[in-house]
């Protein structure tokens, strides 16, 4: 488990985010609220999401994937200043801290999702990746 997660506050702009996950380099960004208590996850896909365009928005450009990119670009430009939070999975998986790690594993692998994050008592304490899961296997081999 990573005891520093990376965090954003709930209150942060689309373009806050995209730039801690680009310098970070992290997949999931952990959102609390000024009081430091976990309020959900802000993953690098809903980031991407918010800023794709539309098929039709594409096709009536020219249908290119040069023009796809602009209006992608265009689109992140202009939701650059929107908040986060209607964006915030307000309801992610989570594990608690004496959680095996065979169920972190599990939730990985059939969820397909890459960072859980560690709550105790509506605190985040820390955050578990695949990375980590791989780590305590080793070390158990």
């Amino acid at each position: 488990m990573s005891p520093h997660p990376v965090c954003i506050r709930q209150g942060a702009l689309l373009h806050e985010a995209a730039e801690i996950v680009a310098f970070s380099g992290v997949s999931d960004l952990m959102v609390v609220d000024d009081l430091g208590g976990f309020v959900g996850v802000l993953s690098s896909l809903h980031i991407l999401r918010a800023a794709m365009p539309e098929t039709d928005e594409i096709l009536a450009e020219g249908g290119t994937l040069d023009t796809a990119f602009d209006l992608f670009v265009s689109k992140g430009r202009t939701l650059a200043q929107a908040p986060i939070a209607p964006r915030i999975d307000r309801d992610p998986i989570m594990l608690a801290p004496r959680q095996h790690i065979a169920e972190a594993a599990t939730i990985f692998v059939d969820k397909g999702l890459r960072l859980l994050p560690v709550v105790d008592d509506g605190s985040l304490v820390g955050t578990v990746s695949r990375a980590d899961v791989c780590r305590a296997v080793v070390g158990i081999l």
